[in-house]
């Protein structure tokens, strides 16, 4: 992002802020973009570990205040553990977060990401009606 749209942006003057820098702020380029998250580490890394000896490229996203979705799917259940141990480790250490998002699958944060919701493994039944009028 340019300085001058930073200056906009941020400018002291209220006329300044009010003529329309909004839409200049959601027109950054792609590559402006991305150029952004490396310096600030917003990524969102999707990764398919094969094997254990793939955890500590993980650790490295995680060290580098990127998050990471972790799909164990094509891992052994062993190898899927101790990759778990490992990153349960490294997220400890950083002061991150782990959550479950689905079978296999785990979202992990660094410290600077805030995680809102939770996804639930079990499906709700509907209560019948039945079960609520008491006989």
């Amino acid at each position: 992002m340019g300085l001058s749209k930073l200056k906009k942006i941020f400018a002291d003057d209220e006329e300044d802020t009010l003529m329309g820098t909004e839409d200049e702020y959601y027109s950054v380029s792609e590559e402006e973009a991305l150029q952004e998250a490396d310096k600030t580490g917003n990524k969102m890394i999707l990764l398919e570990p094969r094997a254990y000896s793939e955890s500590q490229q993980i650790a490295d996203h995680l060290k580098n205040r990127n998050s990471v979705v972790v799909n164990l799917k094509r891992v052994t259940s062993d190898q899927a553990k101790r990759i778990i141990d490992f990153l349960s480790g490294c997220i400890y250490s950083i002061g991150g977060k782990m959550q479950k998002i689905g079978v296999g699958i785990y979202l992990c944060t660094p410290k600077n990401v805030n995680i809102q919701g939770k996804i639930s493994d079990e499906v709700e039944k509907p209560k019948e009606v039945d079960d609520e009028i008491e006989w």
